[in-house]
């Protein structure tokens, strides 16, 4: 006498346990390589609020130096006076300053803040100056200004 359902053959067909738990492992793995991969491209992406920042500080000192013969000082760098450059950047990625100008000259500097912070140290801190000198300079410098 045959007890078997003939709904349900001998052989059914379907996966092990170590077959789902290789898959699970697998798209582990993928997952780790996409988050990590993820974060350094948001790092990487969060430097373009400091590269805009920086250029639009350049292009108001010079528009402020032919109105007025001379380069804005710190003081001159608000919204709503001088530059009308905020002192973070849009996103709060930066903070922006200028560093000891002169009537002839500024570097104004974009240094990490918050989770940008985590970003490359060699990016922490980017600056430009009144010749267009960009830092950090070299082959490490050159990724955080592309």
């Amino acid at each position: 006498m045959n007890f078997r359902s003939p709904s349900f053959p001998a052989h059914s067909r379907g996966i092990t346990l170590i077959e789902l738990m290789v898959v699970i492992i697998v798209l582990g793995i993928l997952g780790s390589i996409a988050v990590s991969s993820y974060r350094g491209y948001l790092l990487r992406s969060n430097r373009t609020e400091a590269r805009i920042a920086l250029l639009r500080v350049q292009a108001a000192q010079e528009k402020f130096f032919i109105q007025n013969s001379r380069y804005a000082l710190p003081a001159e760098l608000t919204p709503t006076s001088g530059l009308g450059v905020p002192a973070t950047t849009t996103g709060g990625k930066y903070t922006i300053s200028l560093l000891t100008p002169t009537s002839t000259t500024y570097t104004a500097t974009a240094v990490a803040a918050g989770g940008q912070t985590q970003d490359d140290s060699t990016c922490h801190t980017m600056t430009i100056n009144q010749l267009g000198a960009r830092t950090p300079t070299g082959a490490t410098g050159e990724k955080c200004w592309r």
